[in-house]
């Protein structure tokens, strides 16, 4: 088997329908298999798999493991010589799965490699960012980043003054679509589950960057990305994101580093208390004001 692809479903039944037919559509010069790992959905998705992709390989979890955990079922079962980690949001556009594999057969070094992630709008969407430091941790809840967005000095975190049109190194490249030969996974191991969801990718790819595996991006291959399609909760989604972050930063950053990692993580957030929410008062606005509450519900669990 050349390719294993492992897409994790949580209730995204019609986006998980419409990324199973672009895969179909779109690759048919390679031998792969498909492994959906479904975390307990309670949206039909289960009869649909069964229905409709009755080839592909379904597990069904009794309960929501979480993102980095159901790819680890994933990756066991895998039987492929690369393994494609693919977000069940995602369409896949003009075969863009055998180009990403193309250009690792070309590129020796690149064990690890994302393509172009565009909006359903056709718009970019960023597709790789680079590791934090203290700066672009600085960078990031200062605002910096979107007031100097095209910057190299500002905008390093999520490399938005990387114009995604040449193919490059870079720290990692954004879960949705992440190519990776099998032989890194039993280098590096398997992703860290006490990541539920959110950052178990930059996660995985510093201990891959550790070990001396490159990560590459592509644009040669694009994909459409539904950002979120995943996650309907907006609460569930910043409370996993900011919380997932600062497990980073535990976990990988070590004395000074680490107590400012952590301080600049809790100053963003709470900047954005009162931010969003002067914003918010204004004609048009009202979304940022309940951003600004979400803010200060995130806050109180950064703190504890």
């Amino acid at each position: 088997m050349t390719l294993s692809i492992i897409i994790v479903n949580y209730n995204t039944r019609e986006l998980l329908r419409a990324c199973l037919q672009s895969v179909f559509e779109q690759t048919r010069e390679i031998a792969f298999e498909i492994i959906v790992i479904d975390n307990a959905s309670t949206d039909g998705s289960r009869e649909m798999l069964r229905d409709a992709f009755p080839q592909v390989h379904v597990i069904h979890n009794e309960n929501n493991r979480g993102f980095a955990a159901a790819n680890n079922q994933g990756i066991r079962l895998a039987t492929g010589k690369y393994i494609l980690l693919l977000n069940s949001d995602t369409v896949i556009l003009d075969r863009a799965i055998q180009k990403t594999l193309l250009y690792m057969t070309e590129h020796s070094k690149a064990n690890i490699v994302g393509c172009k992630l565009l909006n359903p709008d056709g718009t970019l969407q960023p597709s790789c960012r680079s590791f934090p430091t203290p700066w672009n941790l600085f960078c990031e809840a200062s605002f910096l980043y979107l007031l100097f967005k095209r910057t190299r000095l500002f905008g390093t975190y999520y490399m938005s003054h990387f114009d995604h049109n040449t193919s490059r190194r870079v720290d990692f490249v954004m879960g949705a679509f992440m190519l990776i030969k099998r032989e890194v996974f039993e280098h590096v191991g398997l992703l860290d589950e006490e990541y539920f969801m959110y950052t178990e990718e930059m996660d995985w790819c510093y201990r891959a960057a550790q070990l001396g595996h490159q990560v590459h991006f592509t644009p040669a291959a694009r994909i459409i990305h539904v950002l979120g399609g995943s996650t309907s909760n907006r609460q569930s989604y910043f409370d996993q994101l900011h919380l997932s972050q600062m497990r980073f930063i535990r976990k990988h950053f070590r004395g000074l580093k680490k107590v400012l990692g952590l301080s600049l993580k809790r100053f963003g957030i709470a900047l954005r208390i009162p931010v969003y929410g002067l914003v918010g008062m204004l004609p048009g606005k009202r979304d940022l004001m309940k951003k600004s509450l979400t803010y200060a519900r995130v806050l109180m669990k950064a703190l504890r």
